[in-house]
């Protein structure tokens, strides 16, 4: 309904915020994003040469917001309780907020029907993290507990598919997967294969550059976000 309304009033871009859960979905939001996704994508290619352009980002957590692990870890040593990790060898993808903006107006200038981008980003380990975050804040000895994996949790976040790496473009900062243009030759399909595909890897935060504890320090430190808790602690 949103896209069909962008195109009737002649709305020039508009830009679908997806997440990494959509890559291999295993839960309800993950399926309903990647849901999203291939509703855009379909709809921007079918659209071709258009006033309207449609395109999708994808993106991990951002770090500090909402869904993010920081702001707990700081409530578990302000509150004296330990840092829940779920698992140690867990790896997510760090990005702040202003990295989450940069890839939406790069998708702005650079987008086409059927697009989607990605950024490249580091990752770290939950246990790299927390280290990070109690050496931060002037705790370097808070307790830590390993409590397992909760259900519908994965050990790496997935940016981009197998599938997708092979037909993406390397933009510098950023992947661009233009949308899959094979038509209905079902030869395409069900004959022939690509061989590229099994031997592809996914862009995946186990993968990608990992952030030793003083590299994650030097992110925290600069998250305006959090820069009151850091003073609360002291840290200047």
């Amino acid at each position: 309904n949103v896209l069909n309304a962008a195109i009737a009033n002649g709305v020039k871009k508009v830009i679908c915020l997806s997440t990494d859960k959509a890559a291999y979905p295993i839960n309800a939001m993950g399926m309903t994003k990647a849901v999203m996704e291939k509703v855009a994508i379909a709809k921007g290619r079918n659209l071709g040469e258009h006033e309207t352009t449609i395109c999708v980002t994808r993106y991990g957590n951002v770090m500090a917001s909402r869904g993010s692990v920081i702001p707990l870890f700081l409530d578990q040593i302000r509150d004296n309780k330990p840092m829940t990790l779920t698992d140690p060898n867990m790896t997510r993808f760090m990005m702040n907020l202003d990295e989450a903006v940069d890839l939406v107006l790069f998708a702005f200038e650079h987008g086409k029907n059927g697009d989607l981008f990605i950024q490249k980003s580091p990752a770290s380990t939950v246990e790299v993290l927390a280290e990070a975050v109690r050496e931060l804040v002037g705790y370097p000895d808070h307790e830590m507990k390993v409590i397992g994996t909760r259900h519908g949790e994965k050990l790496y976040e997935v940016l981009m598919t197998k599938e997708e790496r092979v037909r993406s473009e390397d933009m510098g900062n950023y992947f661009r997967i233009a949308a899959d243009d094979r038509d209905l030759n079902y030869s395409k399909f069900f004959e022939d294969g690509q061989e590229v595909i099994t031997e592809a890897d996914e862009y995946n935060s186990h993968n990608t550059h990992r952030l030793n504890k003083e590299e994650m320090k030097a992110m925290l430190i600069n998250l305006p976000e959090i820069q009151n808790d850091l003073k609360e602690f002291g840290v200047k």
